[in-house]
């Protein structure tokens, strides 16, 4: 159906009317002219004609109240026949409501007053037709005064498409409110940019970011979100996805609530509505994938600190990484690694290193090694490679699909465990051919080892010893071979002491047989305990000799010492004589002396005093061997018992020749002591030095000390003694 707007009715109408008008004054002027009376006539047929097929009915309405319309009216209001009154528009269910003809008769009453034109929308009842009238005041050659022209259009589609249409609106802005109030919800911001690309809407959060009042004073300031980077604003990042025609994102540092934070803004256009944008806070993000990235740098430093070799494959079978220690182990180029080869181009390069198995089948063999990355393909093998390599395979298959593999090299550990195995057996073939009993105890108190040795002398029987018996029932299994049974009770404590206490102690145990054993119980490094016996009977024999022995020397010398005694004391009483009348010979008491008796009375002074001195000795070294050698304590002057020392041997340096000298310092001082010893001491010192220093030789006492100590010193420049004169003075 061809629908007209308002305009177009019009004016098909009123070139209707001028077409009307025309025919009536044709006809009121036919008389004329017929020529125009039939012209005229012709033209009305036709105004008539196009009347009728014309979109609006006319509907004229005169002062009165009464109508003329065309017939088509009625059908569109299912009236049975053209009414004659306006009222009569509706009747009983069908032309329209009540309502409706009353409100037309209004506004025509209003248009017949005024002039004032109108236009109404209604509904015919019993019908889904919709029916547009528009009404206006009737030009005067028309009607007479007061008339009203009314045109009718069938707006039933315009009007099921308006509302439609009205609907849809409804819809939409539902739909745009709702998303308006979600981007006025949302946590990022986001914003709008018109076709100038200025802001006009931004959100709440936006207007919080940028610390605006609220969202309109953020636009009417034009604050940004982000400022330039690279030399791109915000405005021009824009632009260009308004040029590419497809969203653009790029990440930027921006200032969020006063804090420096990385965000990742996105540009959406939309046409000639402008562009849209929002923003994402990917600081978070920023900062755990760089966490993760140095923490895979991490783990692959600390990886090529290993001793293990170890690779990495993708998802994809590719080599994504390997440490230092497998490239090494498998002796692969860096820039060969670099190309990331598969995992079957890897295992042949392995196997061109001679760095996996002899396999009859490789080709298998490799398939089947491609179930590691399959999910509970985790596995572990050892390889035995040519030259004797062991190493150690651990498969691991990756969450996203990858593989990890680790190869130790266990060559050397596969090495030490024959040795130790070889080892062990050495240590229980020593262990069985020793001469001392020997059990090892673990830190539970459990006999774990023992040799031959210490199942006889107990006379244990090799079924009880398999069970690994605890140390409680081995005493209570020995105390039977005991001369003294509680004594097994001594076992159990020191073993308890070496596996507890970690302390070695020790003791000696009797059998009823006679034999004797000393025992002792040692703290091993692994926590367990050494139980070892070893037999002393025929020591304990030579001991008990040896002691009886020295019981009888101890006794001989008793007597020699009281002997020795005694007959030093008895020694002294005739050279005390001798002595006094030697000297009184030599003072003239019986007669003046010739002078080769004089040198006589000298020689046997001399040789009485040098006897005297002997005997002293002897005496000493008497009371020594006895150990009752009285001690004084009293204080002794240093520098005076060097001068009584030089003055005693003064007669031998004036014979000897020799040069002496006594270096006595004021710091010597006093000291607390036995006079007598210390001149002793002093005296054999200055004996020694004048026996073994030649004529013109030089000898010379120091004496000195400090707060805390006194020196003494004695020196020569002789030549000192031999050995065997050392030998002799230490013997005496």
């Amino acid at each position: 159906m061809l629908t007209l707007s308002y305009g177009k009715a019009v004016l098909i109408g009123g070139a209707m009317l001028l077409w009307l008008a025309a025919a009536v004054w044709a006809v009121v002027t036919g008389l004329q002219l017929r020529r125009r009376a039939v012209f005229a006539a012709s033209q009305a047929d036709r105004l008539a004609l196009l009347l009728e097929s014309a979109p609006a009915l006319p509907l004229m309405v005169k002062s009165d109240g009464r109508i003329e319309a065309p017939a088509r009216l009625s059908d569109w209001l299912g009236l049975t026949r053209v009414p004659n009154f306006l009222s009569d528009l509706s009747t009983d269910g069908v032309g329209l409501t009540a309502e409706d003809a009353a409100a037309l008769v209004a506004d025509v009453s209003a248009a017949q007053r005024s002039g004032r034109a109108f236009a109404r929308a209604f509904r015919v009842q019993g019908s889904s037709r919709t029916l547009l009238v528009r009404g206006a005041q009737a030009a005067a050659g028309l009607a007479a005064s007061g008339g009203v022209i009314l045109w009718v259009f069938d707006a039933t589609e315009s009007q099921a498409e308006i509302g439609r249409l009205g609907s849809e609106v409804a819809r939409v802005s539902k739909a745009f409110e709702s998303l308006s109030a979600l981007i006025e919800a949302a946590p990022v911001p986001m914003w709008h940019r018109g076709p100038d690309l200025r802001l006009t809407l931004v959100n709440s959060a936006y207007a919080q970011a940028v610390e605006a009042a609220s969202a309109e004073d953020a636009v009417a300031r034009g604050l940004e979100l982000v400022e330039t980077t690279s030399g791109q604003s915000p405005i021009a990042a824009a632009a260009a996805a308004r040029e590419k025609a497809a969203p653009q994102m790029r990440t930027v540092p921006a200032t969020i609530s006063g804090k420096r934070k990385m965000m990742k803004i996105v540009d959406v256009p939309l046409g000639d509505a402008g562009v849209a944008g929002y923003a994402l806070d990917i600081d978070e993000l920023e900062q755990a994938q760089g966490a993760f990235r140095r923490f895979v740098q991490t783990q692959r430093d600390t990886l090529d600190q290993l001793s293990a070799g170890v690779a990495q494959f993708g998802a994809d079978r590719a080599l994504v990484f390997c440490n230092l220690p497998f490239q090494r182990l498998f002796a692969l180029k860096p820039e060969w690694v670099a190309d990331r080869p598969e995992f079957d181009r890897v295992l042949e390069r392995m196997r061109e290193a001679g760095r996996v198995p002899e396999v009859r089948d490789f080709p298998t063999w490799k398939k089947e090694r491609r179930s590691w990355f399959l999910p509970g393909g985790a596995g572990e093998e050892s390889w035995l490679l040519p030259g004797g390599m062991h190493l150690r395979v651990v498969a691991q298959p990756l969450p996203d699909g990858g593989l990890m593999l680790i190869f130790e090299d266990r060559t050397e550990q596969a090495q030490l465990a024959s040795a130790r195995d070889t080892l062990l057996r050495v240590r229980t073939a020593t262990f069985d051919n020793l001469f001392e009993a020997m059990g090892v105890f673990e830190a539970d108190g459990r006999l774990h080892l023992w040799n031959n040795r210490f199942r006889e002398i107990w006379g244990f029987e090799e079924e009880f010893l398999a069970t690994h018996p605890r140390v409680e029932k081995v005493a209570e299994a020995a105390a039977g071979m005991l001369t003294n049974p509680s004594r097994a009770a001594l076992i159990r404590e020191l073993v308890r002491a070496a596996t507890q206490e970690r302390k070695q102690r020790g003791g000696r145990l009797a059998l009823k047989d006679g034999r004797h054993f000393e025992f002792a119980a040692v703290p091993l490094p692994d926590g367990n305990a050494l139980f070892t016996m070893l037999d002393i009977t025929d020591s304990r024999k030579v001991e008990r000799m040896l002691r009886d022995k020295a019981e009888a020397l101890e006794t001989a010398d008793k007597v020699k010492t009281a002997f020795v005694a005694n007959m030093s004391y008895e020694l002294r009483t005739p050279l005390t004589s001798i002595a006094g009348f030697a000297e009184m010979l030599d003072k003239g008491y019986a007669g003046k002396l010739e002078p080769l008796a004089q040198d006589y009375t000298k020689a046997i002074l001399e040789s009485v005093e040098r006897l005297g001195g002997l005997v002293d000795k002897v005496l000493d070294l008497t009371q020594e061997g006895s150990s009752v050698v009285p001690m004084e304590r009293a204080p002794v002057d240093l520098a005076v018992l060097a001068r009584e020392a030089a003055t005693a041997v003064e007669p031998r340096i004036k014979k000897g020749k020799l040069d002496f000298a006594i270096d006595v310092h004021a710091s010597a001082g006093m000291i607390e002591g036995d006079h007598k010893r210390l001149s002793q001491v002093l005296a054999h010192l200055l004996d020694n030095a004048l026996n073994f220093t030649p004529a013109k030789g030089r000898i010379l006492i120091h004496a000195s000390g400090t707060p805390q100590r006194a020196l003494l010193v004695v020196s020569d420049n002789g030549p000192g003694m031999d050995v065997a004169a050392q030998t002799r003075a230490l013997d005496r």
